[in-house]
Order: structure tokens, then C-alpha cells, then sequence
């Protein structure tokens, strides 16, 4: 009994204690919701009544703002730019407006070339259709160069024109991410809106250049041989010829050979050009006596310097085909090699000859693009009814519209960024 009853007391004793807390707590209850009550009222400009609580306020806004929102379609990736030189000779002018068709895209670039061997008549048609065509005047963005240059296809003087047109697009403003040489012979597997839709998760120092240092027998048959190449100071065109004297293999620097056809970035491309340590001068004055010089002064002078060397990814991203026993120029491609191109994923293939019906069928099954006309993406908005030409009325040219191409592409470029293509067949 003793023990309930001390226990009693002091249960009682305890509880007296806890009544003198609730006069207090209730007050400061009371004081706390007021203040909570007068954070939520604001001026009229939508300020906060207390300035104190201002940070939060708006740090918990962005924060509940990102849980409940989608991602915006500004947060994808920007599409890149492309800048496109595409060069032909005597005869291809219709070949190369039709190539320029199956590129053109109003967010890139472009600089066509006839050479000097092509006659005025070709190069003024040419001339004529870049400049009065509505959507290339719409948007600027096709230059031809008007005082053509005399290219020798194994000398010289085709690398001066490629780096004369490299000059002439960062002259316009040079807003774009990758430089990419064709020739009218050249035609594209994809849309360009696959291209730009791919491109867009890359970074945008890649350089698609195919090369090696294992010259093998174009040590004794390129590098060591002296050329001279009468493209470099002939109104004529006539072929390269040579001196009696050889020369050794250069130790300055080391030498790489590969595709002529590549996509180089913007960065290596600046380098090229102003060439602020001078190897790619250097290299310049080299290759000027070097047989088929395209084939080997991109690709040395990238594997040479420090900047650039690791940026390097060893395709020319083309489908090329050769004779068996190889020839000097590639396999013309056909309607009996559609399946291996398209099975291929790369983006461009070469060679073609005028108006071959495969061109009608990579059109039509790839391109989705009628004749005559510009391969339509995102940026045509009209109809197609009754064979009208949908890119006659142009929207938004940042807008994409990929087509099966792009998935095609994406497996090629995951497989040359693989960890057993990329760093491994960098340059070695």
C-alpha cells in the first residue's frame, strides 16, 4: 500500500510539473503559426512580407518546379552544324547538284567546286542553280567558289583546294562543328536530319579520318618518289610527273595514310589553316612532292600533333567497294550492291556514276525524296500530296524528323566508339 501510494505522489507530482510547461508551449505555438501565417503573405508585387525567408522560398520553388515538370525539349542536346565541300571535275555539274540535293539541310553549310578543267558553260549553269535556287537564297548558306581552281586528283594541288574551301567556310562565320569532303561521285545512305540527330551526342571534337603509320608498299612508291604536280602554277591540266632523285622517309615527323574522304572537326580544322606551331605548314611543303597527297596530310599532320592525335576515330565513315584485283579508283556501286550499303551503316558511299537507277532507289527507300527535289526533315512542313515538294513551306530548322538512318547510324558509331575500335586504333 506504502508503495501505490509514494508511487501515487509521485505520479501526481510529475504531472503538476508538466501542467506549468503547457501555459508556455501553447503560447509559443500560438506565436509560431502567426509568424508562419505572415510568410505566406506578400506585397503586391509578389515579394515575400518577410525578407528573411526569401531564399528559401525560392530555392523550394526551383526545387518542387523540377520534381513535377518534364524535361523541356531545351534540354536535349543542340543539333551540330555541318559544313559540306563538294568538288567535282569536267562533267559532273549535274552529278554534283544532284549530291548537293541529297545533302542539303538549311542548318549546315556548304561550298561546291568545279574545277578549272570543267567548262564555263558547266561551272556558270552551276553557278546559276546555286544562286537563284529559292531555299538555298532563303538561307544563304551555298557558296561556290567562282574563280576555280586546277586540281590534279594525285597531286597537290586537290589538298590546297580542300584547305581553300575549309578557309572560305570559317571566313563566313565558321558557326559549324564539322568539316566533311565529298565529291559529286559521293552520295549520302541517310537523311541529314539522321546525321544531325546522331552527331548531336558526340562531342564535338571528333575527327572521322581513316588511317594508319603501316604504309607498307607506299614507302617505296609514294614517300620516297618526288613528284611535281603542274596543277601548282599550268593553266592546263596535265598529270604530275617525276624527278629522278628519291628522297628518304621524313624523321621530323612521322607518316600516316589512310582515306582521302573524312569528317574533321572544327578545332583541328582552325589548326590547319592558321597552324599556330607550323606542322601543318610543314607538313604542307612535304606533301607538295607526295603522290596522292590527300591520302596522307590530314592524317599526319592530326597524328603528329599532341592536341590532336587522341581525338581521332579511324573511319572515313563511307562504303567503298574495290575491284578485285583493285584498281586506282574504287568499284562504280550498282542496284547489286544496295543491300551491303544499306547493311554497311556508314552514312556516305562512293562511287556512283551519273543518274545509276541505284541513285533513284537509295532516293526513294533512304532519302524518301522525290526527283529533283531536297531530301525533306523536320524543317518541311508541307504537303506531299500529288507529288509537292514539302519542303516548299519551311518551318523550324532545328526541328529533326530521324528516319530508320539514324538507328543505322547509331549502331555504327557505338561500335567505332567501342573500347575495342576507339583508342586502340588511334594513332600508333
Amino acid at each position: 500500500m506504502k508503495k501505490l501510494k509514494s508511487y501515487y505522489s509521485h505520479l501526481r507530482h510529475h504531472q503538476t510539473i508538466e501542467l506549468k510547461w503547457i501555459f508556455p508551449l501553447a503560447i509559443g505555438s500560438i506565436v509560431s503559426l502567426f509568424l508562419l501565417f505572415l510568410t505566406t503573405l506578400t506585397w503586391s508585387g509578389g515579394t515575400p512580407l518577410l525578407p528573411f525567408y526569401r531564399s528559401f522560398s525560392i530555392s523550394s520553388s526551383v526545387f518542387i518546379e523540377s520534381k513535377l515538370h518534364p524535361i523541356p525539349v531545351s534540354s536535349l542536346p543542340p543539333p551540330p552544324r555541318f559544313a559540306y565541300f563538294i568538288s567535282g571535275s569536267i562533267g559532273d555539274g549535274n552529278m554534283l547538284k544532284r549530291t548537293l540535293q541529297a545533302l542539303y539541310h538549311p542548318h549546315n553549310r556548304y561550298v561546291v567546286h568545279l574545277d578549272l578543267e570543267s567548262p564555263p558553260k558547266e561551272r556558270t549553269d552551276l553557278q546559276n542553280y546555286v544562286s537563284t535556287h529559292p531555299v538555298f537564297i532563303r538561307f544563304g548558306n551555298v557558296k561556290m567558289i567562282s574563280k576555280a581552281n586546277l586540281v590534279t586528283y594525285r597531286g597537290p594541288t586537290m589538298v590546297a583546294n580542300t584547305l581553300h574551301a575549309a578557309a572560305i567556310l570559317l571566313r563566313e562565320g565558321g558557326d559549324w562543328d564539322w568539316f566533311i569532303n565529298l565529291s559529286a561521285s559521293d552520295y549520302p545512305l541517310v537523311t541529314q536530319d539522321d546525321l544531325l540527330h546522331t552527331f548531336s551526342y558526340l562531342p564535338r571534337d571528333l575527327n572521322f579520318i581513316d588511317h594508319t603509320s603501316n604504309i607498307g608498299w607506299k614507302e617505296y612508291q609514294r614517300a620516297k618518289p618526288i613528284i611535281v604536280d603542274p596543277g601548282l602554277y599550268m593553266t592546263k591540266k596535265a598529270d604530275v610527273f617525276w624527278v629522278t632523285q628519291r628522297r628518304s622517309v621524313p624523321t621530323a615527323f612521322k607518316l600516316f595514310t589512310g582515306s582521302a574522304w573524312m569528317a574533321l572537326s572544327k578545332p583541328f580544322v582552325d589548326y590547319c589553316i592558321w597552324g599556330w606551331d607550323n606542322l601543318p605548314r610543314t607538313v604542307l611543303m612535304y606533301y607538295a612532292n607526295f603522290i596522292s597527297s590527300p591520302e596522307g596530310y590530314f592524317h599526319t599532320v592530326i597524328c603528329n600533333a599532341q592536341e590532336f592525335r587522341n581525338t581521332t576515330v579511324n573511319s572515313d565513315l563511307h562504303f567503298i567497294t574495290w575491284d578485285n584485283p583493285p584498281k586506282q579508283h574504287p568499284h562504280h556501286l550498282n542496284l547489286a550492291d544496295m543491300q551491303r550499303m544499306v547493311d554497311s551503316n556508314a552514312p556516305f558511299a562512293r562511287k556512283f556514276r551519273q543518274d545509276d537507277p541505284v541513285l533513284d532507289k537509295i532516293d526513294s527507300a533512304l532519302l524518301f525524296k522525290g526527283p529533283g527535289m531536297l531530301v525533306p526533315g523536320g524543317w518541311c512542313i508541307g504537303k506531299r500530296d500529288n507529288g509537292s515538294d514539302p519542303c516548299s513551306d519551311i518551318g523550324s530548322t532545328t526541328i529533326l524528323r530521324p528516319t530508320p538512318g539514324a538507328k543505322r547510324l547509331e549502331v555504327l558509331i557505338s561500335s567505332l566508339l567501342s573500347n575495342e575500335k576507339f583508342r586502340p586504333k588511334q594513332c600508333k
